[in-house]
C-alpha cells in the first residue's frame, strides 16, 4: 500500500464483475449527481452550464509550458512561446487541460481543500484527452507529492487521486512513492516566480525504490496546478538527477501568464 497513493483501505478488492453490479446497484438507488449541482444525472460530471465556463487549452499550445498560441501553429517557426525558448524549464514538456480562472478555480479547490474526491476522476479524463501525446510517449506516471503532515490534514494527495487512474488506463507503471516531499514548505500563494522557486528548491527527493523504477525512463508527472512551475521543475530535478531519461509534465489547469508574475 502507498503512502501517497491515497487508498488506505488496504482490503481485498472485489472482482470486476461484483464491482460493476454495485455501481450499478447504488446508481439505481442514488443516481448520480453532477459535482456542481445537487441533481441528478445520467452520468456524474459538470452540468452544461458549469461545462461551457470552463476554457479548455487547445491546440496549438506551447510545447514547453502548455501555455495557448493565440494564432494557428503553423503560423510559429517555433512549437515553443519566447519564455520557453529564452529560459526552458528542466521538464520537457507540459501540457494544461484548461486555463486556471474564475470558473475552474472553484471545481479545482473543492477537490483539493473540499474533501470531493469525485471531482479526480473527472479531472483525469481532461487530463488524458489534454496530454494524450505526453502519455503516449510515457514509461511511467508519478504524482507530485504531499508531505506527510499535509497529507494527513488533507487525508488524500490530490495529485495521486489523479495519477493513479490516468496511468491504470493507460496501461503504464504507477510510482506514487518514486518522490517524497521532504521540506515542510510554505504555502506559495502571493509568492513572486523567484521565491516560489526558493520554496521548493530543495523540497523534494527520489526514493531508493523509486531511482531503480525512474533509472532510464521517461516519467509523466502529474499535479493539479502549474503556476509558475517551480513544483514541476523542482521535481523533475530531482528525478532528472537521480537518472530519469527526460520528465513531461501534466496538470488540471494553468494560469494564463505563468511566467509574469512579479519577481
Amino acid at each position: 500500500m502507498s503512502f501517497q497513493d491515497g487508498d488506505w483501505s488496504g482490503g481485498l478488492k472485489a472482482p470486476a464483475r461484483l464491482r460493476a453490479f454495485g455501481r450499478g446497484l447504488v446508481d439505481l438507488i442514488l443516481p448520480p449527481v453532477a459535482h456542481d449541482t445537487p441533481e441528478a444525472t445520467a452520468a456524474a460530471g459538470l452540468t452544461p452550464g458549469a461545462w461551457s465556463r470552463v476554457v479548455f487549452l487547445e491546440a496549438p499550445v506551447c510545447d514547453g509550458c502548455g501555455a495557448a498560441f493565440e494564432f494557428d501553429g503553423g503560423a510559429f517557426a517555433s512549437e515553443r512561446c519566447a519564455a520557453c525558448l529564452a529560459s526552458p524549464y528542466r521538464f520537457q514538456r507540459a501540457r494544461a487541460a484548461c486555463v486556471y480562472d474564475e470558473a475552474s478555480r472553484g471545481l479545482i479547490l473543492k477537490y483539493k481543500h473540499g474533501d470531493q474526491q469525485q471531482f479526480a476522476g473527472l479531472f483525469a479524463r481532461w487530463i488524458e484527452r489534454a496530454a494524450s501525446d505526453l502519455i503516449a510517449g510515457a514509461d511511467a506516471i508519478a504524482p507530485v507529492p504531499l508531505h506527510r503532515m499535509r497529507l494527513l490534514a488533507r487525508r488524500f494527495n490530490q495529485a495521486a487521486e489523479i495519477a493513479r487512474p490516468l496511468a491504470r488506463h493507460a496501461r503504464l507503471d504507477y510510482l506514487p512513492d518514486a518522490l517524497v516531499r521532504t521540506q515542510a514548505t510554505a504555502s506559495q500563494g502571493g509568492m513572486s516566480m523567484r521565491g516560489r522557486r526558493l520554496n521548493v528548491q530543495k523540497a523534494f527527493a527520489v526514493t531508493e525504490a523509486g531511482r531503480r523504477r525512474i533509472k532510464g525512463r521517461r516519467i509523466l508527472l502529474v499535479d493539479d496546478v502549474l503556476t509558475t512551475g517551480a513544483t514541476g521543475e523542482a521535481c523533475a530535478r530531482a528525478l532528472l538527477d537521480a537518472g530519469a531519461r527526460a520528465v513531461d509534465l501534466a496538470v488540471i489547469a494553468r494560469v494564463r501568464t505563468a511566467r509574469e508574475l512579479p519577481m
